[in-house]
């Protein structure tokens, strides 16, 4: 196969993290990449290690979070992504944060970022806004993906940042996947610590998948690795968050696992292409 798709790749240059937040900063302590997070990865840096790791695209997230005004809010803006996506075509495309303390003025940015800049997808931060993903603010963002036909990512699991309250339970996206049978779903982070819900969710729907990205395959449990290998090998997508995880380090411990050839394939390249609909761009 070629080299592998990753769905949640972060732009860390020094331009995107010096408007970091001082909670984020902290945040970044924790996670052990505050020392990357001053400095910045240029984005030269950030192709030679996804060389290295066999990763030949990535997908790129405009991520947003906090209501706009607040002392938590921040905007990676799209127009950003879109520089770095035209400087590298062959590399890169984008993924479009939506904001819905503001609904309007981001439902233009959504619409203007896919029809105007080719974006691919949509992502969603729940616990930055403090309501589930089935809480009906969402839904006009969830209808315009469904209009514009893109997926869109969702963070499930807990939060991880200890200002921020955990809403996203995996099971919260069984609601919005009812509701919304032409909206493609990916539950990304991989629900945890609620892997199994997560996996019961894409089960039951056909317009739900996973996300791998943000937790070390080292320590991913035994049920969401057999998922991938068996009945699940067309419902999970590889990502990494990066660089929370470093590319190289989810390649190399991807490969311990020993997946199935055809559940390998599919799960680092072929899942992303299908979801997402990117033939004519690997092509």
């Amino acid at each position: 196969m070629s080299g592998a798709i990753d769905i949640v790749v972060n732009l860390w240059t020094a331009e995107v993290t010096k408007n970091y937040t001082a909670k984020l900063d902290q945040f970044w302590n924790w996670a052990k990449v505050l020392d990357q997070t001053k400095d910045g990865i240029s984005v030269d840096e950030m192709l030679r290690r996804m060389d290295q790791a066999g990763i030949e695209r990535g997908l790129l997230v405009a991520t947003t979070g906090g209501d706009v005004g607040s002392d938590i809010f921040f905007e990676k803006p799209y127009t950003l992504i879109a520089g770095t996506i035209n400087q590298y075509p062959d590399r890169f495309r984008g993924i479009m944060g939506i904001n819905p303390s503001r609904i309007m003025p981001w439902l233009g940015k959504l619409e203007k970022a896919v029809k105007e800049y080719g974006f691919v997808g949509a992502h969603l931060y729940p616990h930055w806004f403090k309501r589930p993903p089935d809480d009906r603010m969402y839904y006009p963002f969830y209808a315009k993906c469904a209009e514009l036909k893109i997926p869109i990512q969702i963070q499930v699991g807990h939060s991880a940042q200890w200002f921020l309250p955990t809403v996203a339970n995996p099971m919260t996206l069984d609601q919005v996947a009812i509701d919304f049978p032409e909206l493609t779903i990916i539950g990304i982070h991989i629900g945890y610590p609620w892997t199994d819900e997560m996996i019961a969710v894409a089960w039951k729907h056909p317009n739900v998948y996973i996300g791998s990205d943000a937790h070390s395959p080292k320590y991913w449990d035994p049920s969401f690795v057999k998922f991938i290998n068996s009945r699940g090998r067309e419902k999970v997508l590889f990502g990494t968050d990066f660089p929370i995880v470093d590319f190289e380090r989810a390649t190399t411990e991807i490969a311990a696992h020993e997946l199935r050839p055809e559940a390998y394939r599919l799960f680092m390249r072929e899942n992303a292409i299908r979801v997402y609909g990117l033939q004519d761009w690997v092509s």
